[in-house]
């Protein structure tokens, strides 16, 4: 069976477990009854297999997570900055002053992960989550070190962070203009083997909206033909207040003058602050419909151990309420995963929406 018959399949087998017996069967059984079948997303473009300490959910587990709830397209993050080997942290939050400091290693874990125990039915993608962009040197010679090892294996890098307000207090360093210059070697080595790049870059806080909106300009003038990701549509716990019209009007902005730019719509602080409000939906909605080929979803679920099934059936419930409202192309390409299958070249197709 290919992949798209697989994932036909598997929509068409989740549709059974939610259908009432006293509902006809579409006319078409190739296509996604939205009134039966689950809004959840299919693809979780933003999964952190790995926590910044402590101890993480077992790989096997995990897969098994993302096959009961339905998601069958999921990228493989680590946490590029972690915390010290002799914290009993699992969460940065929790330990203000506790330096996370850049490292490889959960890129390798997941790598090993994977080769040892590929599932048939969920497909991973590994991606570089690394990088530390305010210090770019090396970053370019430590690709080659993981394409030497695993070749072939990582197609994408990401999350990494260009400013995250909520490392700050963890010796986080934010990347500055001058850094983002010297990224140029290793950006032109993604642009060389089609690999997209999922940035975190706070838009700005509850004192200043736009505070760091020059960062993301600034890549994404710099960097016009990589294919750039904006995490979580670059909103924040400490962004609570921003005025959906004028956060959408900049998007618009950046996707008419950046055609290579896209953004994903992962962590439920989305939905908490802005999407369930029916007057922030009104901007947000019409947004995500014009640009749903542009736009991933994910839950930014984070893999430690003091987490289980049930929470990450939680995140995945409450990052995909929006796909409810979407109409029919929109939901097509975010909740069934076209616009992921064609970021990535994917020969896999989203099964067309059953007429109403």
């Amino acid at each position: 069976m290919n992949r798209k018959s697989a994932l036909c399949g598997s929509l068409l087998a989740l549709s059974a477990l939610t259908a009432s017996p006293a509902v006809a069967a579409p006319a078409d059984p190739g296509c996604f009854d939205r009134e039966r079948q689950p809004y959840t997303s299919v693809v979780d473009s933003h999964l952190h297999f790995r926590p910044f300490g402590g101890e993480e959910i077992p790989f096997r587990e995990l897969v098994g997570y993302l096959r009961k709830t339905g998601v069958r397209y999921a990228n493989m993050y680590g946490i590029g900055q972690t915390l010290p080997a002799d914290s009993s942290c699992t969460y940065y939050l929790d330990c203000p002053g506790t330096p996370v400091t850049p490292s490889m290693k959960n890129d390798f874990a997941n790598a090993r992960a994977l080769l040892a125990q590929t599932p048939d039915d969920v497909q991973l993608t590994l991606s570089m989550t690394f990088p530390d962009l305010a210090n770019p040197g090396d970053v370019l010679d430590r690709m080659r070190l993981l394409e030497e090892e695993y070749p072939g294996r990582f197609r994408w890098m990401g999350e990494v962070n260009l400013i995250k307000q909520a490392l700050l207090k963890n010796g986080h360093e934010p990347a500055d203009k001058a850094d983002i210059a010297a990224w140029a070697p290793f950006m032109a080595e993604l642009r060389e083997r089609d690999i997209p790049l999922t940035i975190h870059s706070d838009l700005g806080n509850d004192r200043d909206h736009t505070a760091y909106l020059p960062l993301m300009e600034e890549v994404l003038e710099r960097y016009p033909d990589n294919r750039i990701v904006w995490a979580h549509m670059g909103l924040s716990k400490e962004l609570s207040t921003m005025d959906p019209a004028a956060h959408v009007a900049i998007l618009e902005r950046l996707m008419r003058q950046h055609p290579n730019f896209g953004a994903d719509i992962s962590w439920r602080v989305l939905e908490d602050l802005y999407f369930s409000r029916p007057e922030a939906r009104k901007h947000y909605v019409p947004f995500l419909n014009a640009h749903s080929d542009r736009v991933l979803p994910g839950t930014d679920f984070v893999a430690s151990r003091d987490k289980d099934f049930g929470v990450y059936k939680t995140e995945l419930e409450v990052t995909s309420r929006i796909n409810r409202h979407l109409d029919d192309d929109a939901f097509r390409d975010i909740a069934l995963g076209q616009s992921y299958f064609d970021l990535l070249d994917l020969p896999d197709e989203a099964p067309r929406v059953c007429p109403a």
